[in-house]
């Protein structure tokens, strides 16, 4: 059996960084291979999904584009679902420094849409597992240009409690994404 596609999410338009945010720098290492060096650790088939002219560091792991439009966090679920041949796809956002190796293979071992939570009790989807058979909904979703959290929970999306996501490290940290200037260097601070 093949295993599970982790596929790093980075397509998004990085708007408030001043470079995309999978060529940022952390610890002299691109963002982006934190989370691919986790997908591997957990025994998934990691890929990277992102827009055709999206800006990349080289990669040592398949490249699968999602459309150039629209740009929206679902393009990048929806077009991995599309190759992953009627796999799972656990996806997770390129600016995800610290999630780990067993908190994706936890992740990864579920079934069903499951989504990780915020701090607070929202959805973050952009860590998440999802379905193939999910791909006709999904698609309508991105088609509404629904928020990849609405898409979530229309879909019944179970979700990680906090306590499971104790056992694998601080909450906090294992999913901080940087999203801002200043979250680059509290992730520096992390490290």
């Amino acid at each position: 059996m093949e295993p599970i596609v982790g596929a790093v999410l980075a397509g998004g338009a990085s708007r408030r960084m001043s470079a995309p945010k999978a060529l940022l720098e952390l610890g002299g290492r691109p963002l982006l291979e934190y989370p691919l060096a986790a997908l591997q650790g957990a025994g998934l088939q990691p890929v990277v999904v992102a827009k055709r002219r999206s800006p990349l560091p080289p990669l040592a792991v398949p490249r699968w584009d999602e459309p150039d439009e629209p740009t929206h966090p679902l393009a990048g679920v929806v077009a991995a679902l599309a190759a992953a041949r009627g796999r799972p796809v656990l996806a997770v956002a390129c600016d995800m420094p610290f999630v780990t190796a067993e908190l994706l293979a936890e992740l990864a071992a579920r079934t069903g849409p499951v989504v990780a939570p915020e701090l607070g009790g929202e959805l973050h989807p952009q860590l998440a597992r999802w379905e193939p058979a999910l791909l006709p909904a999904l698609r309508d979703a991105l088609a509404r240009e629904a928020p990849l959290r609405d898409a979530a929970a229309e879909l019944g999306a179970q979700t990680v409690g906090e306590a499971d996501l104790r056992r694998f490290g601080d909450p906090a940290r294992l999913l901080f994404n940087v999203n801002a200037p200043g979250d680059l260097e509290r992730a520096a601070e992390l490290l």
